[in-house]
């Protein structure tokens, strides 16, 4: 039987991500006015019909667009949201992302309890342009750098992700009105060239004695706060050994869990193994546990945060696209609601991507 809910003790970190599609073809070129005020979509009122709740849902529906913002949570950790912005119209999406990370700004009514914007009141968003590389370059008012030095990696981090949700975006680069930065204008914060998911997020020092002999790997925790679930990024160093396939030590890591990190969720049972080393094929990763992974032995049931765990984990290496899940002696594997997993998981099932 798969324990759930073991919380961990230490110092933490990650997120539930964007769908929607991208509305039109915009120009990231442009210098766009920021969104005015935004309005948290209605909830439902029950005085009103079913048709007449349900041409109001259609028409909110087409005026507001799924985006996943990098926020600071409750212990002061870059995890993601998913909110639903207005429809962008007169300016681009990258501008809009970047707005809704302003304190005091758009996003403030829509934050989800214990969650605050990163970037500094005022700041605003002077320009972007998406380079052919992949490359973003973003221009801030001097505003952005009215910020205490303790913030700055969690502030890079947070535009750095927020960006890269789309699948086009491969770094950032930073520009203060209109002036390229090398280095982050409070703390000194290398930027150089830009700055990219590779740089990590919420990085844990645990392990980093080793640094010849390791690797850096972004690993996807739950974690809640008042009810709101989401799953929080943390950079580990993964030693690796000469004996141990790279991808083993992966997943062994992910198990074993965040170490010292403090309010993130250890979903996997201590006694959960690989039965067989991974193996990667055409972008799908086959992983083969013991019966300890499950949830609900009789019924063959994992559960989905194991399963999510999984996904945002493996799919961050580089060669990764999806991930195939078997257990030792079970033909078919099924989710929470009983579904079986009959193709390998891919992580645009828990967060679709798009691209500007």
């Amino acid at each position: 039987m798969h324990k759930r809910g073991i919380l961990i003790a230490g110092m933490v970190t990650f997120s539930m991500i964007l769908t929607g599609c991208f509305q039109g073809e915009q120009s990231l070129e442009e210098e766009m006015d920021p969104p005015q005020n935004a309005k948290p979509v209605d909830k439902l009122d029950e005085s009103k019909n079913d048709k007449q709740q349900g041409e109001e849902d259609k028409k909110t529906a087409s005026e507001t667009v799924a985006r996943e913002l990098y926020l600071l949570d409750a212990n002061g950790m870059v995890a993601s949201q998913t909110l639903e912005l207005p429809t962008p119209d007169s300016y681009t999406v990258a501008s809009q992302v970047l707005q809704y990370l302003v304190k005091d700004g758009p996003v403030s009514e829509l934050l989800p309890n214990g969650f605050q914007a990163v970037l500094p009141a005022g700041t605003e968003v002077l320009g972007v342009n998406l380079q052919e590389d992949g490359t973003i370059v973003v221009d801030l008012s001097k505003e952005f750098a009215n910020y205490e030095a303790e913030d700055e990696k969690k502030i890079l981090e947070a535009i750095t992700y927020s960006l890269t949700q789309f699948e086009n975006v491969k770094s950032v680069q930073l520009q203060m009105q209109g002036k390229a930065l090398k280095e982050m204008p409070v703390d000194g914060t290398p930027i150089g060239k830009g700055y990219s998911r590779a740089n990590g997020i919420n990085v844990s020092d645990e392990g980093a004695a080793n640094l010849i002999e390791s690797q850096t790997v972004t690993m996807f925790y739950p974690a809640e706060h008042n009810e709101n679930r989401y799953y929080v990024p943390v950079t580990q160093y993964v030693e690796q050994k000469e004996d141990i396939d790279e991808l083993r030590a992966v997943v062994e890591k992910l198990i074993e869990g965040p170490g010292l990190e403090k309010n993130v969720t250890q979903v996997f049972d201590p006694k959960t193994t690989l039965t067989n080393n991974p193996s990667l094929k055409d972008g799908i990763l086959h992983l083969e546990f013991n019966d300890e992974i499950l949830m609900d032995g009789k019924k063959s049931v994992i559960s989905d945060e194991v399963m999510e765990t999984i996904v945002r984990t493996m799919t961050e290496i580089n060669g990764v696209d999806a991930v195939q899940v078997g257990v030792e002696n079970v033909e078919k594997l099924v989710n929470e609601n009983g579904e079986a997993y009959t193709k390998p998981v891919t992580k645009e099932q828990f967060t679709p991507t798009e691209k500007l």
